[in-house]
């Protein structure tokens, strides 16, 4: 029997904590421990080691950002970590992808789609609200002579991995890589997967940081490509 999906609720707003608690609980999901602040969520993850952690952003004693950063730093089965924005565009949520949180959502989520993205991001496959978080990289991410050598092993991608992470990048699901490049899907997932992997990265929202931040994808080339596909 598998086991249950466990989370760790960190909102310094009771109400919020008390409404993802009964959404999720109610689909079978088990939240294992809360906390009003940062300081406390660290503390929790260590006791409690859940498999998923929403965490808010903006939290007394510690911020969600610092908490990520210790939570996600150490021991290889660290918890995938969700930010919770009341913003689609803030800084401090691309900063917080960028310490290595798997994704956000908007604190109006549905429920529907706060289960599915929990589950989801604990698998790494897929990208939460990808629209927006192509947003947020587009406009935070600061391109420095610097760049090249936070991920130079870019280089060790083949050409069809290079391909694969400027699509990712995109916002390309693991079906559209798949029809895209005419292959078949399980071949697209062993690609994302040989990509994670040489990058040293978590999932697939670092893997579209990493492609702005390197300048293999832009701004202007995602604008243009989505115009391009818009067209009758």
């Amino acid at each position: 029997m598998t086991e249950p999906l466990r989370v760790l609720l960190a909102d310094d707003q009771t109400l919020v904590r008390t409404g993802f608690r009964l959404i999720l609980r109610s689909d079978g999901i088990d939240v294992v421990a809360e906390a009003a602040n940062g300081t406390e969520a660290v503390e929790a993850v260590r006791r409690t080691r859940p498999d998923v952690v929403l965490m808010d952003v903006r939290m007394p004693e510690m911020d969600g950002l610092e908490a990520t950063r210790r939570i996600l730093t150490g021991a290889r089965d660290n918890p995938r970590v969700i930010i919770l924005t009341t913003f689609d565009l803030d800084r401090y949520v691309y900063a917080a992808l960028s310490a290595g949180a798997s994704g956000f959502l908007l604190k109006d989520v549905t429920p529907e789609h706060l289960t599915a993205a929990v589950r989801t991001v604990r698998t790494g496959d897929a990208l939460l609200a990808p629209a927006i978080t192509r947003r947020l990289v587009e406009r935070f991410t600061r391109r420095g002579s610097d760049t090249a050598a936070l991920h130079r092993d870019l280089a060790s991608l083949t050409p069809r991995e290079l391909e694969v992470l400027g699509l990712l990048a995109r916002g390309l699901s693991n079906a559209e890589l798949a029809a895209r490049l005419h292959l078949a899907e399980t071949t697209v997932k062993t690609h994302v997967a040989r990509v994670l992997a040489k990058l040293g990265l978590r999932d697939r929202v670092q893997a579209v940081i990493t492609a702005y931040e390197t300048g293999l994808v832009s701004a202007g080339e995602r604008a243009a490509a989505e115009q391009s596909t818009e067209q009758p």
